[in-house]
């Protein structure tokens, strides 16, 4: 009654490129927004905006940009500042670098994650609980 759960994921940014079900892209795709593709793609998407799978996308390309939702499927790397999202409806085969991540019930994720948030302070927290404390009981 109140509405669904599944709410369109908001972007900051008008989507500017639209690659559509019936159209197939190969080569390099450079956005200067956000791209939304529910077509296919092949060879790399770089987007100063966000970048949007939809359901019907299917990509075979290097993803590089602020943020992005797939819902579709990609095969590649992803590369994003900001934040990743996989659908419920969505393949990832790839290794991925984010500041964060989001999966979906149901999403479908093959490959290695690099997190940039905080990335070097578990290496620093390993180092701290190897040095033995000193213990004042024996002092």
């Amino acid at each position: 009654m109140f509405g669904s759960s599944k709410r369109a994921p908001a972007f900051t940014d008008q989507i500017e490129t639209i690659i559509g079900p019936a159209t197939h892209v190969k080569g390099n795709i450079s956005a200067g927004g956000t791209i939304r593709v529910d077509g296919q793609a092949e060879g790399e998407i770089t987007a100063k905006g966000d970048i949007i799978v939809g359901e019907t996308g299917i990509l075979r390309a290097q993803i590089k940009g602020r943020s992005a939702t797939i819902a579709g499927t990609v095969h590649g790397n992803v590369d994003v500042t900001d934040k990743l999202e996989l659908t419920a409806s969505a393949k990832l085969y790839g290794d991925i670098k984010v500041g964060v991540l989001i999966i979906g019930e149901g999403a479908i994720f093959k490959g290695a994650c690099e997190m940039r948030n905080g990335s070097d302070k578990p290496a620093e927290a390993s180092n701290q609980a190897r040095e033995p404390k000193p213990n004042p009981a024996k002092t």
